[in-house]
């Protein structure tokens, strides 16, 4: 949780920063940027308070000998399910931010154009055991990953 909020803070933090120092040097903008700058300061106040815990609350990944599960969303709820047999490459991410805090990002992708699960935030141990746990599974199941 501590990581998505982390993110949240830093894009708002980003925008916002871009926006104000076009609103310091821009005196033109000034009288419509000024509005825009606070409602997307509530806006972004909001993300980093909201945001990351419905997203913990929400988010949900299983895998077992037949597939991969996830469950993820904010205001939207995305259920997918990757059989093992159709999974073509299992990788692992894991940012600046995320190496700070010792997590990483399970990726599970197969031929098709809807078919990357992202599990993010697990602890890098879990990570790796995911991953070795998959490959040793997608090794022993029969298919094409077609």
């Amino acid at each position: 949780m501590l990581w998505r909020t982390l993110q949240a803070l830093f894009w708002g933090l980003g925008v916002l920063g871009g926006l104000g120092a076009v609103f310091w040097w821009v005196e033109a903008a000034r009288g419509w940027l000024g509005p825009v700058i606070v409602g997307l300061g509530v806006v972004y106040a909001v993300n980093v308070v909201v945001m990351p815990g419905w997203r913990y609350r929400v988010h949900r990944w299983e895998t077992t000998d037949d597939a991969v599960y996830a469950l993820e969303g904010w205001l939207t709820k995305k259920w997918q399910i990757v059989p093992l047999s159709r999974i073509q490459s299992i990788d692992t991410e894991s940012g600046p931010l995320q190496q700070m805090l010792g997590i990483a990002t399970v990726k599970v992708t197969t031929a098709s154009s809807e078919g990357k699960i992202s599990i993010e935030g697990l602890d890098a141990g879990v990570a790796r055991e995911t991953v070795d746990r998959l490959r040793e599974v997608t090794a022993a199941t029969p298919g094409d990953a077609t």
